[in-house]
């Protein structure tokens, strides 16, 4: 039976923006809650079962990663974003994607600037992220102007090449990872799942987060309570190592914890 989802629709082909140049758009989508409950029952037809039964099931699939009736979701979203972003995107390679192509087209003069409070200096402690403080505005205005006077270099000599007949497959090869790009992109609800458990982690590159969270207030439209019970039992749940599990009863018991340096670290950031 096809699904309608009547709060799907309202938003299907609505423009969501993200950072300076970028969106979010849902295309289209196969199935809803009723798809997951219907295909763990393997039962066809609607109403066989409460409101509250289909939310007890899908909690209970979630919590246990009975993964394969959230597989009978799927989302097609068209999406804009930074290159660099994007060469993170494609990592989660359980999607089918189409990009736009340089051989084929003209590129727009659409580049990425971060806003001042998104510049910050290299983490002391994350060798692959930022500081939390952004600098300050006389050095995140210089920085800003850095990058924007080389992107606009970098363009001026990309349509120089073109205007002189080279081959837009050469003339693209030196524009920046800041270019923006777009694609179209499908995925099934169960890798969407995994994809927004590590996107929207606080350790995440702030430029692909924001995606995220708007990814997850589109699939809310969707699957409102799949949606729920993924932030319940895997965006802000904790998994505990056999370790953890001891340190916990000790912390009950009154007891010194039994970990030590970055384990100790660890546990106690799951903690807050």
């Amino acid at each position: 039976m096809h699904t309608f989802v009547e709060e799907a629709e309202k938003i299907l082909d609505k423009e969501y923006p993200v950072l300076d140049h970028g969106f979010v758009r849902l295309v289209d989508y196969l199935g809803s809650d009723q798809r997951i409950v219907q295909s763990a029952r393997v039962s066809y037809g609607e109403g066989t079962k409460t409101y509250r039964q289909d939310k007890g099931l899908i909690n209970y699939l979630l919590r246990n990663d009975h993964t394969s009736p959230f597989e009978q979701v799927v989302f097609t979203f068209h999406v804009k974003m930074p290159i660099f972003v994007a060469r993170q995107w494609v990592r989660h390679r359980t999607a089918r994607m189409n990009e736009i192509s340089g051989r084929y087209s003209v590129m727009k003069d659409e580049c990425y600037i971060p806003s001042s409070d998104h510049i910050a200096l290299q983490s002391e402690d994350n060798k692959q992220g930022r500081k939390n403080e952004p600098v300050d505005e006389v050095t995140a205005e210089a920085v800003k102007e850095m990058l924007s006077q080389e992107q606009k270099m970098i363009f001026e000599n990309y349509h120089k090449l073109l205007d002189m007949g080279i081959a837009r497959e050469i003339s693209r090869i030196d524009l920046p990872l800041s270019l923006y790009t777009e694609f179209y992109w499908q995925i099934d609800l169960h890798n969407l799942f995994h994809f927004l458990a590590l996107r929207l982690d606080s350790h995440a590159q702030y430029e692909i987060r924001v995606y995220a969270e708007v990814i997850l207030d589109i699939i809310s439209k969707v699957c409102p309570i799949a949606t729920e019970a993924f932030i319940n039992h895997k965006k802000d749940g904790v998994s505990l190592s056999a370790k953890e599990k001891d340190a916990v009863k000790a912390l009950l018991e009154g007891k010194e914890i039994p970990l030590e340096g970055r384990e100790k670290e660890i546990f106690l950031e799951k903690l807050k």
